[in-house]
């Protein structure tokens, strides 16, 4: 069992994400975790991601944990995910993620490892 606080958290550079700070909570170099990681993303206003990961294999999860981040699918629908609500994202799905709200926006994300069976 290994217990994470906010205060142990560092923050990483998430590629291709702007106007926000991404940190690692679980993964294999922080908790050994094998198949999956968490990380905890704090977006600004006007923070987000550009439109990626079309041919990304993995499974990926937002769960948002204050404010609203709106996400774009690959039609240009737009989702706003609000606090304690989450939107998954099957393998090779892309995806646009902007706060377009005043506030700032904290969201969990959850991806599974390539190799997690």
């Amino acid at each position: 069992m290994i217990k994470r606080t906010l205060s142990e958290l560092k923050p990483y550079d998430a590629p291709g994400h702007y106007n926000m700070v991404a940190m690692r909570v679980h993964g294999k170099e922080e908790t050994g975790a094998e198949k999956f990681w968490i990380g905890k993303s704090v977006f600004l206003p006007g923070g987000g991601a550009v439109w990626a990961y079309e041919d990304n294999p993995l499974e990926k999860v937002y769960y948002v944990l204050k404010g609203e981040m709106t996400v774009t699918d690959k039609d240009g629908n737009e989702y706003v995910i609000h606090a304690n609500e989450s939107i998954s994202f099957p393998p090779n799905e892309g995806r646009g993620l902007e706060n377009k709200s005043n506030e700032v926006a904290e969201m969990l994300v959850i991806i599974n490892y390539p190799d997690a069976k």
